[in-house]
């Protein structure tokens, strides 16, 4: 894989805040809800709307949030294509975590039921 160290720097220290709007947006275009998306993302993280938006108050970086984040043990089932990477092939853990935000995001845009997006054996 190329070397990608300048672009996962700038993820760790993007804000999420100034991310989570474009989420929002996303899934509400393709007829999802809010509760859905944060739904998703409790899922990943284990944040509650109310710490989200704690977080998001505090102006974090995808570093801090997912230094933050109790990772779902079944987050490493999340395969595929996000962003031209294959989710499971990134290296940096950090980048890999935020790819699999965005891509079980994408998923909820695209229609998939939640209890597959969960991964719930």
């Amino acid at each position: 894989m190329a070397d990608t160290s300048h672009h996962d720097e700038k993820i760790a220290n993007m804000k999420f805040s100034s991310v989570y709007p474009h989420y929002v947006t996303k899934v509400e275009k393709k007829g999802r809800t809010k509760d859905e998306l944060h739904q998703v993302i409790e899922w990943l993280t284990g944040f509650n709307e109310a710490k989200l938006q704690e977080l998001m108050d505090k102006q974090v970086t995808f570093r801090t949030f997912f230094e933050q984040a109790n990772l779902n043990p079944n987050a490493s089932l999340i395969k595929g294509v996000i962003c031209g990477y294959r989710v499971e092939e990134i290296t940096n853990e950090l980048t890999q975590k935020t790819r699999y935000l965005d891509k079980i995001i994408d998923e909820l845009a695209k229609g998939k039921k939640i209890e597959k997006i969960m991964r719930t054996p």
